[in-house]
């Protein structure tokens, strides 16, 4: 059996949310160098707005650990988080945050209101960008130029 690294796994869940016809974006929570969630996003599947890979990601996380913090928990995430993701993982208390592509249009932690920038949250992940950024640009592309 081949080990994935953390991002190669959010990106297979990525690759299986596209196959569900979801736009493909994939997550992974990780404690201890150990997966304790993954998702795709889920938002046609269950009919529920909210459902992008990383709340369904952090929401499973919080189960598994008995806990609505997440502390020591870092997410590996193919696209940069939306507004409504960024202030989850702020609330989550993820300790490090891991994305693939940028988001010009959607994307609230480089892009956009750049949330983690505002004195105003109370929680601060650290944050790494650029994390197999063109495997994961590409899926998305070639997601979108089939539905055009």
């Amino acid at each position: 059996m081949v080990k994935l690294s953390f991002m190669e796994h959010a990106l297979l869940e990525a690759r299986l949310a596209a196959d569900r016809g979801e736009v493909p974006v994939g997550a992974v929570v990780v404690k201890d160098g150990a997966v304790i969630a993954s998702a795709g996003n889920r938002t046609l599947a269950d009919l529920d707005p909210t459902a992008h890979a990383e709340i369904v990601a952090i929401r499973q996380a919080a189960r598994t650990l008995g806990s609505e913090r997440l502390p020591g928990c870092d997410l590996y995430v193919t696209l940069e988080p939306c507004s409504m993701c960024a202030g989850a993982i702020s609330f989550a208390r993820i300790r490090r945050l891991y994305f693939g592509a940028l988001d010009p249009k959607g994307g609230a932690v480089e892009s956009g209101p750049c949330l983690y920038a505002h004195s105003t949250v109370h929680h601060k992940p650290d944050v790494y960008g650029g994390f197999a950024e063109r495997e994961a640009a590409a899926l998305l592309a070639g997601f979108f130029r089939g539905r055009r």
